[in-house]
């Protein structure tokens, strides 16, 4: 059994962290369970991925001890799309501008942290992984491992794409400024439609476990989809590392993994 635990983190306190669980049994990856928020995996409630979550800080022993009991085995890899390094973060990083000079003209740039942002909470994350025997991997695994992953990236070759896909639904303005609401919202799910597609294809059940939300819904159900589904992608890149289809970019204190082109 291989298994691979995705997490989409907040970068503050206030907002929720989609989380989603893969497995390979010997016939490919499937996925065991997408959910909104750290709450909804570990108390098996609410997993639905269009409900209504809290920010919440994450806690390993109890992420990994509820995804032993979802596999009845241990994960081998944690993949988090948060910057996570060795040493304090302070700015951009080799891995940040690694990614911003290998996909910055497709337009996915990585974000710049610092101190506050996300502070505290990447060190926290990163100690408990590693204390609790996922230690962060920047070059070649050895074991169990934390990875720092990228969805935009990921997503771009995914998709064998030009340019960063316009996913995210705070941007969906952005996105389409020449469109009206209900154009956007629709040009929106036509975009989330072809990633489950394209996940689905590589994870089994993925179509099944996430259901677009219906075309009326509402702001918070949007965002909550989302979280689950990048979870999901966070996921794939795991699993991508673990079928040696994947690339670190960094340096000896912290490195982001993206997936190999197909």
């Amino acid at each position: 059994m291989r298994a691979v635990l995705g997490i989409d983190a907040a970068w503050t306190e206030r907002e929720p962290s989609g989380v989603a669980l893969i497995v390979d049994l010997g016939s490919g990856w499937r996925l065991v369970e997408a959910a909104s928020s750290y709450a909804a995996f570990v108390s098996h409630k609410d997993a639905d991925p269009i409900l209504r979550h809290r920010g919440s800080l994450p806690d390993a022993p109890s992420l990994l001890a509820a995804a032993h009991g979802k596999l009845g085995g241990t994960v081998d890899l944690v993949a988090i799309d948060m910057p996570l390094s060795l040493t304090p973060i302070i700015g951009r990083r080799a891995s940040d501008n690694l990614i911003s000079s290998e996909y910055g003209a497709r337009h996915a740039s990585t974000h710049t942290p610092s101190v506050t942002r996300p502070g505290k909470l990447s060190d926290e994350l990163r100690i408990r992984f590693e204390a609790a025997g996922y230690p962060l991997a920047v070059s070649d695994l050895c074991g169990r491992a934390l990875l720092e992953v990228y969805p935009h990236p990921a997503l771009i070759e995914l998709a064998s794409a030009d340019r960063r896909l316009p996913y995210k639904h705070s941007k969906s303005r952005k996105y389409w400024p020449g469109e009206g609401p209900a154009a956007r919202r629709e040009n929106l799910l036509e975009t989330w439609r072809r990633i489950l597609t394209l996940l689905d294809a590589r994870i089994q059940g993925v179509g099944d476990a996430l259901s677009l939300p219906a075309s009326d819904a509402r702001g918070f159900e949007m965002k909550a989809f989302e979280d689950a589904l990048d979870a999901v992608v966070c996921a794939w890149v795991g699993a991508c590392v673990i079928d040696g289809r994947a690339r670190a970019y960094g340096d000896g204190a912290s490195a982001i993994w993206v997936p190999l082109p197909d």
